[in-house]
């Protein structure tokens, strides 16, 4: 009976819409569920009465629900948001917008036009785990950027100086720093003596000298705030570091995870065989593309996903080529970064980032084309499942060249 139903599901935050479809489109149950254990359940149990593998579309690839989904056998086809946006006019002409019609929405889409889709294969534990890391990383590392941010502006508009004497504010040593001197007439009266003493407390290793880190320190502006002002901002700068500090080093103690679990897996091995992927960057990647090779039949797939290529808008005599923003974004930062690590350690990418510059393309769109192109190899590797090898790739290209 399952092959004769579709189910769609609008998910929420507290509450999901499910709507449940026959060949015809003619609706069997409509109902509801709660985002917690009873609604899961519940809804494992009403969709069981149907068979024990449901075809069922979301509006989402990942979450709780949709792994609850998947682990209980069903097929879940992940449905772009915008497909379905574009496809309301089919429905209705008013606009109006509800949880249930776009529950049925799903629903008869998945009826229609389910060969289009393809359903999601449950990840591996290890690639889990991974994801869970990473993006977790990422996340608190957009957190640091936009409080170390902060902590820049409060400086830079009453002590300059203190924004500029180390190479970022964000840094370990730039922290203690503040954390000591939160105010410039607290450290009126430093000397290089001192500030020698304070920089092997430290352990700084920037190579700079205690004469070269306070030229710094006085050569900024001064301030022009008065006295409660300097104050105030002198708490705010206290403010930041205290959760900052910390911040930073919970981010050091799970990139060293990251990097130690990406190399104990095989697929990580691989990755990080490219040049210049680093063990970061490689499970950035891991994390997103996965380690179910039936999800990318093929590299032009792949690139899509990764949003490297663009979009071709064609009608009658009009033809444009417009930006992919559909895509993973995050897998698209991941394989730019490699891409652009790669051309300042790889002949080939760096010709390949060059020609495209001297046709005409800036530097993001270069990177975009530089990351097609190391698709191409890198889907072969992961198919493969073997690492890069810079002579096999470099002689499969010099064959291509003569012909061979």
């Amino acid at each position: 009976m399952s092959a004769d139903v579709s189910v769609g599901l609008d998910w929420a935050t507290t509450t999901h819409a499910v709507c449940i479809i026959d060949a015809t489109g003619h609706v069997l149950e409509r109902f509801s569920v709660a985002h917690d254990r009873d609604g899961l359940a519940e809804l494992l149990r009403r969709l069981a009465r149907f068979g024990p593998r449901v075809r069922i579309a979301i509006e989402r690839p990942s979450g709780l629900i949709v792994d609850a989904l998947v682990e209980a056998g069903h097929q879940v086809f992940p449905i772009h948001p915008n497909a379905v946006a574009a496809s309301r006019p089919r429905y209705r002409s008013h606009g109006a917008k509800s949880d249930a019609s776009d529950a049925y929405l799903l629903a008869d889409l998945l009826r229609t036009d389910g060969h289009r889709w393809a359903p999601l294969s449950p990840q591996s534990d290890s690639i889990r785990a991974l994801r869970a890391l990473v993006r977790a990383r990422d996340e608190l590392v957009a957190t640091r950027i936009a409080l170390a941010n902060q902590l820049r502006a409060t400086l830079e508009a009453f002590w300059p100086g203190a924004a500029r004497i180390f190479a970022a504010v964000d840094s370990p040593i730039g922290l203690a720093f503040l954390r000591r001197y939160p105010a410039p007439a607290m450290a009126a009266r430093l000397g290089q003596v001192q500030l020698g003493r304070f920089l092997r407390a430290q352990h700084y290793s920037g190579h700079r000298s205690p004469a070269q880190l306070l030229a710094r320190l006085r050569a900024a502006a001064p301030g022009h705030t008065g006295a409660l002002t300097t104050a105030a901002m002198g708490d705010v700068v206290l403010a930041l570091v205290s959760v900052l500090k910390p911040l930073v080093e919970q981010l050091a103690s799970l990139t060293r995870r990251i990097e130690h679990f990406v190399h104990s897996l095989p697929d990580g091995l691989i990755f990080m065989s490219f040049p210049r992927a680093g063990r970061v960057c490689a499970a950035q990647i891991l994390a997103e593309i996965g380690d179910v090779r039936e999800r990318y039949p093929s590299d032009d797939r792949l690139a899509a996903e990764a949003g490297v290529v663009p979009l071709t808008y064609e009608s009658g005599k009009r033809r444009c080529v417009g930006f992919r923003w559909a895509c993973n974004h995050r897998l698209r930062r991941a394989i730019t970064t490699l891409a652009d690590n790669s051309r300042h350690a790889n002949l080939w990418a760096r010709n390949i980032y060059t020609a495209a510059r001297h046709r005409g393309c800036d530097h993001p769109h270069a990177i975009r084309i530089l990351a097609r192109a190391w698709l191409r190899v890198i889907w072969r590797a992961w198919v493969d499942r073997k690492p890069y090898d810079p002579q096999l790739h470099l002689g499969a290209l010099k064959a291509s060249e003569h012909g061979g």
